[in-house]
């Protein structure tokens, strides 16, 4: 049974586009769809969270607004390899939380996902997501692209679970 549910965002919340204005600040589109999946899941007892390697005040912004309980800004990136990794975010989690790995749905598309992805109970993938990540042993590979309502698409599974 999911206890928790946690994503990455670029590929999986958006559509993995990053749009830039003249002033150069980044902008990401995220599907209504998915927010209303995440508080539907907060709503049932379930505590959300984002996972990624980005430091992004957008991300930040959406995190406030769904309510969400985690936000892990800038872990699993290549660029600094003295932060934490997704798989250890997951874990100081867990152990917050007391339940185990086998009890956390994550949501990746991206090599830096591969780890936590291979770790977690119930590991979930949007169909554009990257071979690596496709080839995890028992990762469930979603109908619905990232950013278009994939979150929501296996946060309304794991509600019908309950």
């Amino acid at each position: 049974m999911v206890k928790l549910f946690l994503t990455d965002v670029d590929g999986c919340l958006t559509d993995g586009g990053m749009y830039y204005s003249a002033e150069g600040e980044t902008m990401k589109r995220f599907c209504v769809y998915d927010g209303m999946g995440m508080v539907c899941l907060q709503q049932a007892g379930i505590p959300c969270g984002i996972l990624t390697s980005e430091n992004s005040t957008v991300v930040k912004a959406r995190a406030e607004k769904l309510k969400l309980k985690y936000l892990y800004l800038g872990v699993g990136s290549k660029v600094n390899p003295d932060c934490l990794t997704k798989l250890q975010a997951a874990q100081q989690i867990c152990e917050e939380l007391g339940i185990g790995m086998e009890e956390v749905c994550f949501v990746g598309d991206d090599i830096n996902d591969v780890e936590l992805l291979s770790a977690v109970g119930y590991p979930c993938c949007p169909p554009n997501a990257r071979p690596e990540v496709r080839a995890i042993p028992n990762i469930r590979i979603l109908k619905t692209p990232g950013g278009q309502g994939a979150i929501r698409e296996i946060c309304d599974e794991i509600l019908q679970s309950y």
